[in-house]
């Protein structure tokens, strides 16, 4: 399953701090605070789950200087960190679809309605 670094936001906490937050955790990854920003919100219902979510996706830039590859801190919960391109997760996604699930690799329910979003954009 391909998802981005990302949780639940702490009591009180600011969507940039909650970003800074979870990214740090999951990467080991320092961003620049005045750089978060929101860039998507979407809807996603989880009803095995029982419950719904609203998806703030947030961008960042990564602090200079520092580490600048992702570390995987949460070897319980992730298998690693990789990059792709929005041209390779549409592919994905479209293989995804072509398969009806059967696919070995898989978008995280939001950034697959994201992905779609973006593709929608770009026709």
């Amino acid at each position: 399953m391909l998802a981005l670094p990302g949780g639940h936001l702490e009591m009180y906490e600011s969507w940039s701090d909650c970003a800074v937050r979870e990214v740090e955790e999951e990467t080991a990854l320092s961003i620049l605070r005045p750089s978060c920003r929101m860039v998507h919100i979407t809807d996603d219902p989880m009803r095995l789950e029982g419950k719904h979510y609203l998806t703030i996706f947030m961008a960042a830039e990564v602090t200079e200087g520092r580490n600048l590859e992702p570390k995987n801190m949460e070897p319980d919960k992730c298998k690693g960190w990789s990059s792709y391109s929005w041209k390779e997760l549409k592919n994905i996604l479209k293989k995804e679809e072509e398969e009806a699930c059967d696919s070995d690799v898989k978008l995280f329910g939001p950034l697959k309605k994201l992905r779609k979003y973006i593709f929608f954009l770009e026709n």
